[in-house]
């Protein structure tokens, strides 16, 4: 090593001690140490072996930590700041002092040791202040809490309270104020459903509305609804039943009370005030009464009087009495079994007595009815009468839309609405029927049939063939029906064929009675029973009235006279058609063929003069008729295409290819058409071939249109074809073609024209046009020339056609030399041709 470079560090050292020396020499500068006083340092210095100066501790130089120069000053060290600041430990803060530091607890915290001032965490920890529970607690106001935080509090309001400032923490009263939240006016729903709010100082209570109340299955803010039926069971009273509602209930009336006129809570039998008829009845009992004391009435028919009166007087009382409807039954059974009564009287007494049995029984039924309203339904069979009643509480809609009630064998059908709307007290109504088994023998016997039926007409001719039956509702009182009700009575004696069934009722005429048609219809009928239709309530039975109408003997004669000539002339004509080879062409084809077709339907027309006891031997004979008919008017239809066919190429001849296409089309046509519809009609409806008086389509459905239908349609067609030719006639008759040698004659085109309006059946449509005056007129015009058809065609196509005349002559020649041959006995074989020679 340099020598100069060690005697470095020993020249430091002697300068630092010399410096310190004179430091001390200098004094009151710094710290003198062990300076022996001839050193001088600055502030917050000590001297360091009299050489040199250095910062005493919290101190820092700004320089070399050891130095000689006085004027260089220490610094005060920030331990709280500095890269390895004091341990103060939790919630606590650093505070610097000149030379040192301290530790003190922050706001909110307070030492434990109660030590204020501390430099290290292990001498002393920070505890959180309570401020909310100190000796001067924090002012938060009313309505208002404090809440400790560590090192701080908050003050907050209660539940139901809300600061008017809007700043929800606050940390003293004079910051804030809480006010009552108003939770009903804020949430209008908050008590619903079925609740009422209340608003309270910091709360609000529920309150259940009428008829609801708290549940105990769910909070306090849930109001269910309370049944008041099941908590009060006799809050209605008796003879009514409680029905609960949401939030209330109501009460009905058992069936047969009605609520009280005092107490709409309570229910009560309904007051039956005697009715308009029960006065008309006890009048007419009380007439007949005074009548048979000086006029020579029977007694017994007095006495009936009275009795009926005392039964009526007693179900029409006050309602005390215990009259029920077995008891008001066998009373009138008794009068009804009173043989000695119905044959005693006359025409008119019995009439009246029968009137007024009829009516009594009808409105004593009605109110023993309303007077056992326990009972909806009531059924009480007897020797003589049959009686069922029915009561009708509250709204239709609760029962069936239609009532049905029986008494024997018998039904009455009647609507709800009907009944409830005669009925005399509201929500209350009555129905009764009645069916008798001997009023209609006692009605039938002797003179009062006789007396009790208008003259004339059906009712005149009928006979009694059912159970009287009676129908009432309400009080009774004749009422017209909004919709009609239906009675379904059985024939005492199976309905004949030539019968029909008349639905009547029982019509009161001068305090007797008789029967009348007036608002009744059958509906239905078939051999043991009859449904009846009416408008209006009484008594009602079927009538049976002979229906077999009497054929006119004229149109009979003309009938089988017309036929049996249309038969002989259609058998010439087929012969003449098949025999006449001349005169083979399209029309013969046609001729042929129509009068096949009507040959057979108008010779099965006349065999069926009755009708077979077998009903599929007449559906067979139905269905042939119809299928024979059809295919004459196919053929008819044919026939007028060809004749206008015809007639418009009378100037261009093109009858090759229309022959052609009649060839390959006609008979397709001509008899699978009427197959078709027969099928067709047959498969929709196999029971429409047979009626029980005739072996022809049924009316039933309207399946005689079956051959209405296309025979209609047929004879437009034809009428349109017909009209068409006698156009084309008169424009083109005077330029006729002479090749059509057929033709030529123009009269006699002109009538075989005219003639075809009948051949080709539009002389049928005069049977649509039978009504009205002149229906008679029509008939006989039909049935003439309809029946004579099958004369018309031999008229005008063979004895009017010149090629058929000369045929004729030529046979009536032959058929002339023929018999002149074979008159001569003695005649030999070899002069046959001789002779024959000779005669031609």
């Amino acid at each position: 090593m340099d020598p100069a470079r060690r005697l470095l560090p020993l020249g430091l050292c002697i300068t630092l001690c010399l410096w310190g020396t004179v430091a001390q020499n200098h004094g009151g500068q710094g710290t003198t140490g062990d300076c022996n006083n001839h050193m001088l340092c600055p502030a917050n210095a000590k001297c360091v072996n009299s050489t040199h100066c250095t910062c005493l501790d919290g101190y820092q130089p700004r320089g070399n930590r050891f130095f000689t120069d006085t004027t260089e000053p220490c610094d005060d060290i920030n331990e709280c700041l500095g890269p390895s600041p004091p341990d103060c430990g939790r919630n606590r803060h650093c505070t610097n002092t000149p030379g040192s530091y301290y530790c003190t607890c922050r706001d909110g915290y307070e030492p434990s040791s109660g030590k204020a001032n501390f430099t290290h965490a292990s001498e002393n920890s920070c505890r959180d202040i309570d401020e909310c529970l100190g000796p001067s607690p924090a002012d938060c106001g009313p309505h208002a809490k404090c809440t400790n935080v560590p090192g701080n509090f908050s003050c907050t309001c209660i539940d139901g309270y809300e600061p008017s400032s809007g700043k929800a923490n606050f940390t003293h009263a004079s910051e804030n104020s809480c006010q009552d939240i108003d939770e009903c006016q804020r949430n209008t729903t908050i008590c619903e459903p079925h609740g009422n709010c209340i608003n309270m100082p910091g709360s609000y209570m529920c309150k259940c509305r009428k008829g609801f109340g708290k549940s105990q299955k769910y909070t306090a803010k849930i109001c269910t609804d309370i049944d008041e039926c099941n908590k009060t069971p006799d809050i209605c009273g008796p003879n009514a039943t409680c029905i609960n509602t949401i939030g209330s209930y109501w009460c009905e009336c058992r069936a047969g009370y009605v609520p009280s006129n005092r107490n709409i809570t309570l229910c009560q039998a309904p007051s039956i005030n005697s009715s308009a008829e029960f006065e008309g009845i006890k009048e007419t009992c009380r007439n007949f009464s005074l009548q048979g004391k000086w006029r020579g009435r029977s007694s017994s028919f007095c006495s009936f009087f009275n009795s009926t009166l005392e039964i009526l007087m007693s179900t029409f009382g006050d309602g005390s009495s215990a009259l029920s409807l077995e008891n008001v039954t066998l009373h009138f059974n008794a009068l009804l079994n009173s043989t000695s009564l119905w044959d005693s009287g006359d025409k008119w007494e019995v009439g009246s007595a029968v009137t007024v049995l009829l009516q009594s029984v009808e409105l004593a039924a009605l109110a023993t009815a309303l007077r056992s309203p326990e009972r909806t339904t009531q059924n009480v069979t007897t020797e003589s009468l049959a009686i069922q009643t029915r009561l009708v509480t509250g709204n239709c809609s609760q029962h069936s839309e239609v009532f049905t009630l029986s008494a024997h064998e018998e039904t009455m059908d009647v609507h709800c609405d009907t009944v409830t709307g005669a009925a005399t007290q509201a929500g209350l109504g009555a129905a009764a029927f009645i069916s008798y088994s001997t009023l209609d023998s006692i009605i039938s016997a002797r003179r009062l049939s006789e007396g009790n039926l208008p003259a004339g007409g059906k009712l005149e001719k009928s006979h009694l063939n059912s159970r009287v039956v009676s129908g009432a509702i309400g009080d009774g009182r004749p009422i017209n029906l909004s919709s009609p009700a239906n009675f379904t009575l059985r024939h005492r004696q199976a309905k004949k064929e030539e019968e029909e069934a008349l639905c009547v009722y029982w019509q009161v005429v001068a305090e007797s009675g008789s029967w009348s048609p007036d608002g009744c219809t059958a509906v239905h009928m078939n051999s043991t029973h009859t449904t009846c239709s009416c408008d209006h309530l009484s008594s009602f039975a079927i009538l049976m009235a002979p229906t077999a109408v009497t054929e006119s003997y004229p149109l009979t004669i003309i009938t089988y006279v017309g036929l049996t000539l249309s038969l002989l002339c259609l058998f010439l004509a087929i012969l003449t058609f098949l025999l006449c080879r001349s005169i083979r062409n399209v029309s013969t084809s046609l001729h042929l063929q129509l009068c096949l077709c009507l040959f057979l339907a108008d010779l099965l027309f006349l065999t069926q003069v009755t009708r077979p006891g077998s009903q599929v031997a007449c559906a067979v004979i139905a269905g042939l008729l119809h299928y024979l008919f059809l295919a004459c008017f196919s053929w008819m239809f044919l026939e007028g295409l060809h004749l206008f066919l015809t007639v418009r190429n009378l100037k261009v001849v093109n009858y090759i290819s229309a022959s052609r296409f009649k060839k390959r089309f006609m008979y397709p046509f001509g008899y699978g058409f009427p197959a078709l519809v027969v099928a067709i009609s047959a498969a929709v409806n196999p029971g429409g071939y047979g009626t029980s008086t005739h072996c022809w389509l049924s009316l039933d459905r309207g399946f005689h249109w079956s051959f209405l239908g296309p025979v209609c349609a047929i004879i437009l067609i034809n009428i349109t074809f017909f009209a068409l030719t006698l156009w084309i006639l008169r424009n083109r008759l005077s330029s006729l073609n002479a090749d059509v040698s057929t033709l030529r004659d123009h009269r006699l085109l002109t009538f075989k024209a005219i003639a075809q309006l009948f051949i080709l059946g539009c002389s049928w449509s005069l049977g649509l046009l039978q009504v009205g005056p002149a229906a008679t007129v029509m008939v006989y015009l039909f049935i003439i020339v309809n029946s004579l058809q099958g004369a018309f065609i031999f008229l005008v196509h063979c004895l009017l056609n010149r090629q058929v005349r000369e045929e004729y002559r030529r046979w009536i020649k032959g058929f002339r030399m023929f018999s002149t041959k074979s008159q001569p006995s003695d005649l030999s074989m070899s002069a046959v041709p001789t002779t024959s020679t000779k005669t031609e």
